[in-house]
């Protein structure tokens, strides 16, 4: 592994950047800034995803360029959270998100979890998870974090947010913890605004701070910084990931924290629309930040780059505090980037895909009422739903093509109807008469708090005399919004994972014993 003293500005600078492309293959562009810009790190997603094969082989290919051309092996790392935040191919093992599994109340879950997901990213040369979730989602209005959270107390945030943590390291790759000083009490997604959090530092010291501080006490590694402004805490009207007081002062010095901080990805719109990417990463470095994440532009790095070396050269940027970021960044490389052999028989073994099924019906939350269990061919039951469409950028685009009510349906062998993911009154009167003769409809919800049509049908059908189980397949704070007698039922994601471990529980083989993790 080199040292920082043979290195040159830019050879420096490069292994500050993460960067994407948009393929199953290695674009000229990715080459470009790997050779002469000298770009280090990569960020993997679904669309450079095909199954495990070519993972391992896309993985092999860019380690062999960061050698060649940087003398150091690169950090490849990955958003695999679980749940609905899932980048592995289908024949990996993919867990449950982290509401689900804070819910089965078995801290050991998210353990396993963890282990299990680091084996198989390790397996094909993945070194780097941006997970776990850190932040207490004590705001159900929250469009992002969500699920992605462990549940809405520092507790639990803590007991289960460390397991993960403690699972990912053992398993062998790094882990980072996200999103610092704290996501959950938004009401804006930063994707694609600029949220601002109305707290001052002894507030947030007492909520946000507490998990990302037991982390750090337990061994964290890695934190992720978040794009939300603090007003009351950093006046310069930057957001957490460019402002020094957080970054620096509250993280590095009050919490004594000595690991990598790395950002969130500054091509998210609260960084671009309103500070400039290339911008947002020079202030991202002033700031501490180690590790800079433009995720998907390798030309934005390009200008990054640029503007960083102009700093320097200009005395604007120390450039010790890029020596600082760049030793501790190699210092973890030699730890968790060493090439090894790949092992594709690990990923998606039988050993892990029982573990997780296991682990998964575990998740299912009994919330209301009683369950009615169904029966293969039963004519009174039919299956209701719409297909899934991706409402936030954080989400998979796996699954965009499964239909909940034709997979139950043909499961069952029992009819089913599709509906519209947001239907009209007129969709909603039309749909009615379909569902006479029969005595228990079964329905997918999905973020139906936007998509009021979903809850407006739910009512007529109840309003009709319908017996009606509701399965959330989001967010379970959709289920105070029904009003009436009904069995509701979380699930969390809107997976073929999450139902296939619905079907025992549907079936009254097993009985729920999870319990939900947040105030309802």
């Amino acid at each position: 592994m080199r040292t920082i003293e043979h290195m040159s500005l830019r050879e420096k600078i490069g292994q500050m950047f993460v960067t994407g492309f948009p393929s199953t293959e290695i674009t000229p562009e990715l080459k470009e800034v790997i050779e002469h810009y000298k770009v280090g790190n990569i960020i993997l997603f679904s669309h450079n995803i095909d199954n495990k094969y070519q993972l391992g082989e896309l993985v092999t290919e860019l380690q062999q360029w960061y050698t060649t051309h940087t003398g150091i092996p690169g950090f490849i790392t990955i958003d695999q959270e679980g749940g609905r935040v899932t980048r592995m191919p289908k024949d990996a093992t993919n867990v449950a998100g982290a509401m689900a599994i804070a819910s089965s109340g078995r801290p050991e879950n998210a353990y396993a979890a963890g282990r299990m997901t680091a084996r198989e990213l390790k397996a094909l040369g993945i070194n780097f998870n941006l997970a776990p979730v850190m932040d207490v989602n004590n705001n159900a209005l929250n469009p992002v974090i969500n699920v992605r959270s462990y549940g809405d107390s520092v507790a639990t945030v803590s007991q289960y947010g460390i397991q993960m943590m403690k699972g990912l390291l053992d398993g062998g790759v790094m882990s980072s913890l996200k999103h610092f000083p704290g996501h959950g009490d938004t009401n804006v997604d930063s994707h694609i605004g600029l949220p601002t959090i109305e707290k001052t530092l002894e507030e947030i010291e007492q909520l946000e701070l507490l998990p990302f501080k037991a982390a750090i006490e337990q061994g964290a590694q890695a934190i992720m910084s978040a794009h939300i402004l603090f007003p009351k805490i950093e006046k310069s009207g930057v957001p957490g990931t460019m402002s020094h007081t957080i970054i620096t002062e509250i993280l590095k010095g009050k919490l004594g924290y000595k690991g990598l901080v790395v950002s969130d990805c500054l091509e998210m719109d609260a960084i671009k629309r309103y500070y400039g990417t290339a911008k947002g990463a020079l202030g991202a470095v002033k700031a501490g930040i180690d590790l800079v994440f433009i995720s998907h532009t390798p030309e934005t790095v390009k200008e990054a780059i640029h503007l960083i070396e102009e700093a320097v050269a200009t005395g604007d940027l120390d450039e010790a505090l890029i020596d600082a970021a760049v030793t501790k960044i190699i210092a973890y490389k030699a730890q968790y980037a060493t090439i090894e052999e790949l092992d594709y028989e690990l990923v998606g073994c039988d050993v892990h895909r029982r573990a997780n099924e296991l682990m998964r019906t575990e998740t299912i939350c009994l919330m209301k009422g009683e369950l009615q269990p169904i029966h293969t061919g039963d004519e009174q039951v039919l299956f209701m739903g719409s297909y899934s469409y991706r409402t936030d950028l954080a989400s998979s685009s796996l699954n965009q093509a499964l239909s909940f009510p034709q997979y139950m349906g043909e499961h069952f062998n029992t009819a089913y109807e599709i509906i519209d993911i947001d239907p009209s009154e007129e969709q909603i009167n039309a749909a009615l008469p379909k569902v006479q003769g029969y005595k228990h409809i079964v329905i997918g919800l999905f973020n139906a708090r936007e998509n009021k049509g979903q809850l407006a049908l739910v009512q007529k059908l109840l309003a009709a005399g319908c017996k009606v189980t509701a399965i959330t397949l989001g967010r379970p704070y959709d289920l105070p919004l029904i009003e009436g007698e009904f069995c509701g039922i979380a699930a969390f994601e809107y997976t073929l994972d999450a139902f296939k471990s619905l079907l025992p529980i549907l079936n009254g083989e097993v009985v729920p014993t999870a319990n939900i993790t947040i105030q309802m």
